[in-house]
């Protein structure tokens, strides 16, 4: 148990994205997110969104390679899953900061 990131499956802005998470705790999802160099306005509710470029860095710095269905398995048994985490990246927009990706 611990970061898990699921395949670069989900497109945006004309790129593929994995979400990296953990299944134990936030903190140590922003800890990990924080020594790759991203920055916590790039925290999306209950994951970090990862482009595709970046998926063998993440997994190389030690997250659990994991399909998109057993990433959200995960949060939800360990309580981690937030509904509506898109709320927090428009909210970060219209407060005017800087794109999220990290």
């Amino acid at each position: 148990m611990g970061l898990i990131i699921d395949p670069p499956n989900a497109s945006g802005h004309g790129r593929l994205w994995s979400h990296l998470a953990s299944d134990l705790s936030f903190e140590e999802l922003h800890a990990f997110a924080g020594a790759l160099g991203w920055p916590r306005r790039a925290f999306d509710g209950d994951h970090y969104d990862v482009p595709a470029e970046r998926y063998d860095a993440v997994v190389a710095a030690g997250a659990e390679p994991v399909s998109s269905r057993e990433l959200v398995r995960r949060l939800h048994a360990a309580g981690l899953r937030r509904r509506g985490a898109k709320r927090g990246q428009k909210q970060a927009r219209q407060q005017g900061l800087s794109p999220r990706e990290p």
